[in-house]
């Protein structure tokens, strides 16, 4: 939000320095960006008048001047300008005049001098030399009635400040120069002057027919026909120097008005040339395949998502954003109907971003416009257009204005304990009552508590807290004390059997793995390849065109990770990330932590691609491979011995991947990512990759006591052969329930798979595998045959389930 100080000054003028001015609205919580001057520094140049010009007589491009600046004598100035004529008015800098810096960073001073031999006392100067603007074609011309002689930074109002300042979302009712002076008056008790303007007399009776058919787009619509306009008019100097100070290019009159008005009391308005409307307005929805040019050129197709204002053939106008090229008026248009209206702004929020751009209009309707004063800005619009474009023909309608579905104010409370809680400082009720009767909010009052109505122009009050935060902006954030926090300190103990993320990102970097962080915003493109979802929860608003869905896997954003490295010459990468995933789920509720319809659990995913270990005199290097990446999950499951089964998943290689099972649940799943995605996403070599649910990672074994034995333990190796399709995991699992029903099964301590052979001495469709079993007993020696009886039953058990036969 940009404006003039010397504007705001004629709506509150508090005794106070710009700077003083700037500190003060900084500190109520509208930042202050930039505080910039109209002009630069320069001094002695005044208001003259060319009395006459004639031909230099040694330069063809030169003329000589005669220029009355009101010092009661006449100077002759040497001048190359090609506008300059007698009787105009313009600007000169007479001798002794500091111009604005150069390149060199210095004033320019203005002397007395001979150019090509006449004498010059002066310099009459164009808008680029008093650095005013870039126009450089020739002298800067005032208009007939500026009085000679006057200082041209008065003349001109130079001497004014440029305020830019920073609101965040919920200050919309400062998004005017009103707004901010009803700030200003409240912060200082400065008087506020706000604008007024007569009532243009109703000379003539046309309503044009309007019907609101979205009540929940439109609260209310207010509108008027004006006929007999002179569209050419000029735009006074005292509103176009406003409008450039706030930002503005001045267009035409009918416009300029326009948008001086928004900017004067923060309500866009639009205005329609009348005779380019057919018919009457219907203002609803918008219906899909319908399109509309707009005034910016751009030609958009809207959907049922988009609120309209349409007439009997087309549509006229986008709703609460911006005006159709259809009825923009020109310079040719005589009638014209006005506009103004109170949209909804769930209604607006997020539409102008859908067509990829942003108008001051929809930035101020999607927070909330003031839906009690259409027909009071109407009646300010009308009485600056008569009074601009007005002419003898002019006719002026009554104002037609509908009220169909208005914004219900309910009392929010204030508790005074609470706000001098929350605040930190001993507020009476006397001070509060005081700041809210100072920033104009209705209240009623009760010994410590206070109900506040939010005035129609507030949409930013509907909690206590909301009420409180403006307690604490009047009083002033520089008288609050600075008081270091009070508060019980108590050591919390951490449940044993619940491991922390915290812990969890420490144990992966201890792998060697780097933590990353993405976007929960995906290309939908990710979701089909890696997760084989062909229906996403798509965003209604994305950030970016290759970022329209939530992730339900962080498999995409691995892959980009590790192509991004690869690309910047990194052989060698091990990532990992802890975030949430987004599924449908039609039973979920809301509540504090969840939305209703959707699940929101977290993984941990993590991908390694590259050698298994950095280059190193003592190994050989080797690809990281499935066994690799095993390893290190079942360290994060330790002292857990989670289960790998065979699985079929659309990110995988077939016959290199495997679900994770822990308590026979699955958890996630392992493997390399398949060799189709190796070729779209131009990967030379296979990553290996795994994604489990973090509650699965997070519960642990509590420990407990066990006897350490005092005995020796023993080893015994166990190689069986088994048909080619039994997994080495059903026969471990055999193996275990052997273990639990075994009365000696308690010596067994662990079993390994260590070996794995095809080939010589073992069948075309069978294999060898060869277990190493850890047995100890903690309370006698082991003996031979008892460890022999318990190697047989493990070999039986094998045989009875999968058919398994000692290797010979």
């Amino acid at each position: 939000m940009q404006f003039s100080e010397n504007w705001l000054r004629t709506m509150v003028n508090p005794s106070m320095t710009s700077d003083e001015l700037s500190h003060l609205l900084t500190m109520s919580g509208l930042e202050v960006e930039e505080v910039e001057a109209v002009a630069p520094p320069f001094s002695n140049v005044v208001v003259a008048e060319v009395l006459e010009v004639v031909r230099h007589p040694n330069a063809d491009r030169l003329n000589v001047c005669t220029v009355n600046v009101g010092t009661g004598s006449l100077l002759n100035i040497v001048c190359g300008a090609p506008n300059v004529r007698a009787g105009m008015k313009a600007v000169c800098a007479m001798a002794g005049a500091l111009l604005p810096p150069g390149a060199d960073g210095k004033p320019f001073e203005i002397k007395v001098g001979q150019l090509r031999g006449v004498e010059s006392q002066g310099m009459m100067c164009s808008a680029k030399e008093l650095k005013l603007s870039d126009d450089a074609g020739g002298l800067m011309e005032l208009p007939a009635d500026a009085p000679v002689g006057q200082n041209i930074r008065d003349y001109l109002a130079l001497n004014d400040l440029k305020f830019t300042i920073k609101l965040t979302p919920n200050k919309a009712d400062c998004l005017s120069v009103l707004g901010v002076a009803r700030e200003v008056s409240a912060l200082t008790g400065a008087a506020l002057v706000a604008p007024s303007s007569r009532s243009v007399a109703v000379n003539g009776s046309e309503v044009l027919p309007v019907k609101i058919s979205a009540p929940d787009l439109c609260g209310r619509f207010t509108g008027r026909v004006i006929r007999g306009l002179n569209a050419k008019a000029q735009t006074p100097a005292w509103m176009v120097q406003r409008l450039e100070r706030s930002g503005q290019r001045s267009v035409s009159a009918l416009v300029d008005i326009s948008n001086y008005v928004m900017l004067e009391l923060g309500r866009p308005s639009h205005v329609f040339d009348l005779d380019k409307i057919h018919g009457g307005l219907d203002i609803r929805w918008g219906i899909k395949g319908e399109s509309l040019k707009l005034l910016n050129g751009n030609t958009v197709a809207v959907d049922d998502w988009v609120g309209v204002i349409a007439d009997e053939r087309q549509i006229e106008s986008l709703a609460g954003i911006m005006g159709g090229d259809a009825t923009a008026v020109s310079l040719d248009t005589d009638n014209i109907y006005l506009e103004a209206a109170f949209w909804w702004p769930n209604a607006i929020q997020g539409r102008a971003r859908r067509f990829n751009f942003s108008t001051d209009a929809a930035h101020r309707f999607e927070r909330g416009v003031d839906f009690a004063t259409t027909v009071e800005h109407i009646e300010r619009i009308t009485a600056l257009i008569v009074e601009i474009c007005g002419t003898a023909d002019t006719v002026v309608g009554p104002v037609d204005d509908q009220s169909v579905n208005l914004p219900q104010r309910s009392p929010v409370m204030l508790r005074t304990a609470r706000a001098q809680k929350v605040i930190g400082v001993p507020l009476t009720d006397e001070v509060v009552a005081d700041i809210f009767t100072r920033l104009g909010l209705p209240f009623t009052q009760q010994p410590g508590q206070f109900a506040v109505t939010a005035p129609s122009y507030r949409f930013d009050i509907e909690i206590e807290e909301d009420l409180i935060e403006e307690v604490a902006r009047v009083y002033g954030f520089e008288n609050i004390p600075a008081r270091p926090p009070v508060a019980a300190s108590a050591m919390i103990a951490a449940p044993e059997h619940i491991r922390s993320l915290f812990a969890m990102r420490h144990r992966m970097a201890d792998l060697g793995y780097q933590e990353v962080v993405n976007m929960s915003f995906v290309d939908a493109a990710w979701e089909t390849d890696f997760s084989a979802n062909r229906d996403p929860i798509k965003l209604q608003n994305p950030i970016a065109s290759q970022m329209n869905v939530m992730r339900s896997s962080l498999i995409g954003s691995l892959v980009a990770n590790v192509r991004y490295n690869l690309n910047r010459k990194a052989g060698r990468v091990r990532v990992f990330e802890i975030g949430a995933i987004f599924q449908r789920n039609p039973f979920a509720l809301d509540g504090a932590l969840s939305i209703a319809g959707f699940d929101q659990p977290k993984r941990l995913a993590a991908m390694a691609y590259g050698p298994a270990l950095d280059e190193q005199w003592g190994v050989p290097s080797r690809v990281i491979d499935y066994f690799d990446v095993k390893a290190d999950l079942e360290a994060m499951f330790a002292p857990m011995l989670p289960r790998f089964v065979k699985i079929d998943h659309p990110a995988l290689h077939p016959g290199r991947s495997a679900a994770i099972e822990l308590d026979g649940k699955p958890v996630g799943f392992i493997g390399e990512l398949h060799p189709r995605w190796l070729q779209k996403y131009e990967l030379a070599q296979a990553p290996v990759l795994f994604e489990i649910d973090v509650l699965a990672l997070q519960q642990r074994l509590t420990p407990k006591y066990d006897d350490i034995s005092k005995f020796p333990g023993a080893t015994r190796d166990l190689a069986l052969v088994v048909k080619q399709d039994v997994a080495a995991q059903d026969v471990m699992d055999a193996f275990i329930a052997e273990k639990h029903s075994n009365p000696a099964g308690n010596i067994v301590q662990a079993i390994v798979l260590f070996d794995e052979y095809r080939g010589k001495g073992v069948e075309a469709d069978e294999k060898s595998l060869a277990f190493r079993f850890s047995l100890q007993d903690t309370q006698t020696t082991l003996q031979d045959d008892a460890v022999d009886a318990l190697m047989m039953a493990m070999a039986a058990a094998a045989g009875q389930k999968h058919h398994a036969t000692m290797r010979k």
